[in-house]
């Protein structure tokens, strides 16, 4: 996981449920000394994606603190994409934005990386991830946040936090396949293996749910609080959603119509951000407490704390 305020990555060997490494981010490329990184800081880096082959990692690096919210940055504000070797942690590439960003994912097919830029003049770039050259330029919404794909690989979708909407992307044509009203300053239309995106707004508290054949909203779950990131757990058929104001996840299950409907909570720790699963396991990263929680998914309990680096943010289970 990414540890925003440490400017590091934290490796958790997931048989121990232990830090086995602690990898320094920079903004240099190519250079090592003793297993390390060399070079000035990156600043907060924020959210983490593996490639298809899992051989590389790309780190956005919006220059600011997006842990208390999610509203763009000063003018003139840069953005990064950090690229790492998985396995080493080293540096391959720094690539520089003209704007900052909120995240760099790979395209399903591992040849392209996608960066918002989050501006008025809302942008995607798409740079080839072999060479790192721009290869183009989508316009969207105004302040898109996270760029994420559909499980099938067939739509890009972008969050435009100051329109109110998604943007949907073609990502073989780039084009515009649709731009789809949510609710108030959406983050990011997270991913569902129920072929669907589950969008988190912030300022509206609300979660609202996207059939990706159809392109159009299908269900909004009302939440009471702010969300910060949404999970859709397959298996148990739940969509998870952290509260960083109190420390918890909420979830909701699918009822007999294929409605969602909230079903309980539980504590992690302050600052409860982002959600990963792997097999019946989730992790979730605490921001304002500097920790990872290990939670057992069906009993919906946390079985062990994990500390790591200041403000953890995005995680990725290679």
């Amino acid at each position: 996981m990414v540890n925003g305020e440490s400017s590091t990555v934290s490796i958790i060997n997931l048989n121990t449920n232990e830090v086995a490494n602690l990898i320094q981010l920079t903004d240099g490329s190519g250079t090592q000394m003793q297993g390390m990184n060399m070079g000035k800081t990156l600043t907060f880096p924020h959210h983490i994606y593996l490639n298809t082959s899992k051989t590389q990692i790309a780190i956005a690096a919006p220059g600011m603190d997006l842990s208390a919210g999610h509203s763009g940055g000063m003018a003139g504000m840069k953005g990064k994409i950090a690229v790492l070797d998985a396995v080493t942690g080293v540096n391959v590439k720094i690539v520089e934005t003209p704007i900052m960003n909120h995240n760099a994912i790979y395209s399903t097919d591992g040849k392209e990386i996608w960066t918002s830029q989050m501006d008025e003049v809302g942008k995607v770039l798409v740079y080839d991830a072999t060479t790192f050259a721009l290869k183009s330029t989508i316009l969207v919404g105004k302040e898109p946040a996270e760029v994420t794909f559909s499980n099938d690989g067939t739509v890009a979708f972008v969050a435009n936090g100051m329109d109110n909407s998604v943007t949907a992307i073609n990502p073989t044509t780039k084009a515009i396949l649709a731009t789809i009203p949510v609710g108030k300053n959406p983050v990011g239309a997270w991913i569902g293996s129920d072929n669907r995106m589950y969008v988190d707004n912030e300022d509206g508290q609300t979660v609202s749910t996207i059939d990706v054949k159809t392109l159009k909203v299908v269900e909004i779950v009302a939440l009471g609080f702010m969300p910060g990131y949404v999970a859709y757990q397959g298996d148990m058929k739940e969509m998870w959603v952290t509260d960083p104001m109190a420390g918890k996840v909420h979830w909701w299950t699918k009822d007999a119509t294929g409605k969602m409907v909230r079903t309980g909570a539980f504590a992690t720790a302050a600052g409860s951000h982002a959600i990963a699963f792997k097999d019946m396991t989730a992790y979730v990263t605490n921001q304002e407490a500097a920790n990872v929680s290990v939670v057992d998914v069906m009993q919906h309990k946390v079985t062990k704390t994990i500390a790591v680096g200041k403000k953890p943010n995005g995680i990725v289970i290679r």
